[in-house]
């Protein structure tokens, strides 16, 4: 089940393990399996709170790892039985931790489960010794691989950075982002190499560079070369996040499409002109059909 209001939430007790959980990452994980297990324990189910949009990225304007949907898929694949997806907004953000604790009330919440770095309640003034006066309540260590907590922020840097692997590294599985594909300028058909333009949502992370991807759509799945960013060999301008599907003949404007990164092959570049850059272009689908095995 899946709601944005306290209200809807069905009565009874409930394991409650409260987050942003963006990008539902290995620390993440750690934390639900936990949680979970309690859950099995006393024969309740697990209910996530969350935010949408994550309190990061509307308190500091950062980007997501995670649309709202794409976090739902993934916490259904933690075996979360409830989410409570409240909207984060300013007159959330200035609530009172009271007003808080009374939600965690008001949804049957008999045992709670947090991050050791949770906040709640105007200027984060609660912490895990207000949500005791509610329910039982575990803290959970942050995770830590090579040395340094898992958390979301590590993982936009490494993103940020086009390093894909190390943030699959982080998240347990390859990142991706989707979004509808719109019409473009059609440079890259001229160049014998059409693209699909994906248009992804708004504040979503997507690393520069090319990428050696795979692409997911209604028609199937297909090895990809991706390319995010602002092609300045042929004017510069917004940011554009490209697919060439190898082996696809067909439309997909107006289809939502996936795009999951698997490796990074370059920076992009400025080359002396197209004739330069449709010769990268087919370096770089030599080096993705290599990777692919095709």
């Amino acid at each position: 089940m899946i709601t944005a209001s306290p209200e809807d939430v069905p009565s009874g007790p409930k394991v409650v393990a409260i987050g942003s959980f963006d990008g539902v990452h290995l620390g993440h994980r750690h934390l639900l399996a936990r949680a979970r297990g309690l859950a099995k324990e006393r024969g309740w189910p697990l209910l996530v709170y969350t935010f949408d949009p994550p309190t990061k990225v509307f308190v500091r304007g950062v980007g997501m790892l995670s649309t709202l949907t794409e976090k739902l898929e993934l916490l259904a694949q933690q075996g979360v039985d409830v989410t409570l997806a409240v909207p984060f907004n300013k007159d959330f953000a200035s609530r009172s931790k009271e007003e808080f604790l009374e939600d965690l009330r008001r949804i049957g919440a008999a045992q709670l489960v947090v991050g050791a770095d949770f906040g709640f309640g105007r200027g984060r003034s609660g912490g895990p010794d207000d949500l005791k006066k509610v329910a039982p309540t575990l803290t959970v260590p942050l995770l830590e691989l090579d040395g340094e907590p898992v958390k979301s922020t590590r993982i936009r840097e490494l993103l940020k950075a086009g390093d894909v692997e190390a943030a699959r590294h982080l998240l347990g599985r390859p990142y991706s982002a989707r979004g509808l594909v719109i019409r473009g300028d059609g440079i890259g058909a001229a160049l014998g190499f059409p693209t699909a333009n994906v248009e992804p949502a708004a504040n979503k992370v997507l690393p520069p560079g090319v990428f050696v991807s795979r692409a997911v759509s209604e028609a199937g799945e297909y090895p990809a070369v991706v390319n995010v960013g602002v092609r300045p060999t042929l004017g510069g301008g917004e940011l554009r996040f490209e697919a060439h599907l190898l082996g696809f003949n067909g439309d997909l404007y107006g289809h939502e499409l996936r795009v999951i990164f698997l490796k990074k092959l370059r920076d992009e570049r400025r080359f002396s002109g197209k004739e330069e850059l449709r010769r990268q272009i087919v370096r770089d689908l030599e080096e993705a059909r290599r990777f692919f095995g095709l």
